[in-house]
């Protein structure tokens, strides 16, 4: 199902209420701590809770991810915004393009299953909302395929990455001004997992990566789509649009294909790929209409 939501016209009035508890709490996982941000908490009381995934590279502390939390604050909903560690130990910020790359996009997976088992076992919760912004909006979807877990009772995902094999071939060469293929074969003949220099890899340039990495990020696989996927979504799952993100352009069409009853698209007329300003608070506006009818 989609529906076209017209911006709002008149300014929404914020909540005065204060964020009713905010801490960064670390999780030991696989050597490494990962870290996230847990807003909204009242005397520990988790019973339902939103768990927020960034997008590329990107962070817990950006302003997309912090507008989110903050707004489900006034709302008195409490939210877990994570960090994917990206193969490093308790990372923060930006990914920096001069530290070597050993991660790989299915390495989320395992990270959101690891935090969505710390709010269960240790805080009790019992509704967990899947949420995240455009590569995790993916790797969101590919969770939530791909793990069975009672607990987990829906997903929002806000402009998540959609893929094709020749959009991956004609993006990677206008930005990097040559061609993928010779650069993944070299990856793929790799006897050893060695690191690949001067390699152009995601948003950075001439970066050093593991070959496994590049593999990861750039072997054609149709689940880096994240229509695809939602073919076979078994929650509730809402997808948020902008009708001017330049990022996902061709996600409102893409999802025209879904026949899949659980999931619905709303497109925010005006909206980019990072919803900034009023536009977030009609994301936390539908999305509340959206969890109402869990």
């Amino acid at each position: 199902m989609r529906r076209f939501i017209p911006t709002l016209l008149v300014a929404c009035t914020l909540s005065l209420s204060p964020i009713l508890h905010a801490e960064e709490v670390a999780l030991p996982f696989n050597g490494i701590t990962l870290n996230a941000d847990l807003e909204g908490v009242n005397e520990g009381n988790l019973e339902r809770v939103v768990l927020i995934t960034h997008g590329t590279l990107a962070h817990k502390d950006m302003e997309i991810i912090q507008s989110w939390q903050e707004l489900l604050a006034d709302e008195e909903i409490p939210s877990l915004a994570i960090n994917l560690s990206l193969g490093l130990d308790n990372r923060k910020g930006m990914y920096d393009c001069a530290t070597a790359h050993t991660h790989k996009h299915t390495d989320a997976i395992d990270e959101i299953n690891a935090w969505v088992e710390w709010l269960t076992e240790k805080k009790g919760a019992e509704s967990i909302i899947l949420a995240a912004h455009s590569r995790g909006g993916n790797q969101t979807a590919w969770f939530s395929n791909q793990i069975n877990n009672d607990n987990i009772k829906a997903q929002i995902l806000l402009a998540p990455q959609t893929w094709s094999e020749d959009e991956e071939i004609s993006s990677y060469e206008e930005r990097y001004k040559q061609p993928l293929a010779p650069i993944l074969a070299n990856a793929l003949q790799q006897k050893t997992d060695k690191n690949l220099n001067k390699t152009d890899f995601i948003y950075c340039e001439d970066t050093e990566v593991k070959a496994s990495s590049f593999i990861s990020y750039y072997q054609p696989d149709n689940r880096f789509d994240t229509p695809t996927l939602l073919k076979k979504a078994t929650i509730p799952t809402l997808v948020i649009a902008g009708s001017e993100d330049t990022t996902v352009k061709d996600l409102p069409g893409a999802m025209e294909s879904i026949n899949n009853s659980l999931v619905t698209t709303l497109e925010i007329e005006g909206a980019d790929h990072f919803f900034r300003d009023l536009y977030m608070d009609e994301v936390i506006e539908y999305s509340l209409e959206f969890m109402e009818q869990l």
